[in-house]
């Protein structure tokens, strides 16, 4: 029997744990040298294209975002061949004029976690893998520019209205942010919030695969409109109000995508064997 593979990736987030109907996907365990990913992972025929599906919280959402196991998510996906990565996730707005029920595609990152996460596999190569010791990534451009196209388009395509570009900034959660805090991220510009963004973009360029993010804003930040504080609730009750347009926004962008890379972020990134 042939190894399992797929060339594209999509990472599942808060209230979006499926993907494709069960009919046409196939589900497969995958071990990693480091531990096991959040789920199986689905495997599926989408267009024409072979597809990944795995939440990176679990099935039943059992890690919050401090504790996904974000190095053995990225590494499954690559080990069975996949190429570029589609991680779509909830966000709260930052900005008035992005309200719940839009997308953002972003095309920048703030990283504001606390160093708690396991954010690299650059680590001395402690599991004897052959990996750099050290190692230091270009990443000014951390979301690839093809697969921005290609969601937005597809954004365009559903009807959906959608920011193309803009900020995210990754808190460490799992709380959400004070007051003051939402304020000096107002004050940068910025246009969403979100827990699990990062180290999950860098992971993935790291192992050289493309990544592109769909951020479904849920809520706004705690001050925005002066509403009340959000709450989890909220963010799952939204997410699935909209759980259908995410899902085709994402199998439009999957078609779009051309065969052959030409974006170049595969060149900006570390030669690690998987």
């Amino acid at each position: 029997m042939a190894k399992p593979s797929a060339e594209i990736g999509v990472f599942g987030g808060s209230g979006f744990y499926s993907f494709i109907e069960k009919t046409r996907t196939r589900e497969i365990a995958v071990e990693t040298p480091f531990g096991k990913p959040a789920a199986p992972i689905t495997l599926a025929d989408i267009e024409g294209r072979s597809v990944a599906f795995l939440p990176r919280h679990g099935l039943a959402h059992e890690f919050p975002p401090h504790k996904i196991p974000y190095r053995a998510n990225a590494w499954a996906l690559r080990s069975l061949g996949v190429k570029r990565v589609f991680g779509p996730c909830a966000v709260g707005s930052l900005r008035g004029e992005v309200a719940p029920g839009d997308f953002v595609v972003c095309d920048q990152i703030a990283d504001f976690t606390k160093g708690g996460r396991d954010a690299s596999f650059f680590d001395g190569d402690s599991r004897g893998l052959g990996l750099p010791k050290s190692d230091h990534l270009t990443f000014a451009d951390p979301y690839c520019q093809e697969m921005r196209r290609a969601a937005v388009a597809a954004c365009k395509k559903n009807g959906v209205r959608a920011e193309d570009g803009g900020t995210i900034v990754v808190i460490e959660g799992p709380r959400f942010s004070t007051r003051a805090e939402s304020e000096f991220f107002q004050s940068r510009n910025w246009s969403v919030i979100n827990m699990t963004q990062m180290p999950e973009v860098a992971l993935c360029r790291e192992l050289g695969m493309c990544y592109a993010n769909i951020s479904l804003v849920t809520d706004y930040d705690v001050g925005v409109t002066g509403g009340k504080p959000v709450t989890h609730e909220d963010v799952l009750r939204v997410f699935k109000e909209n759980n259908e347009r995410l899902k085709n926004v994402l199998i439009d962008a999957i078609a779009a995508l051309p065969e052959k890379r030409s974006c170049g972020c595969e060149a900006s990134s570390p030669k690690i064997k998987v």
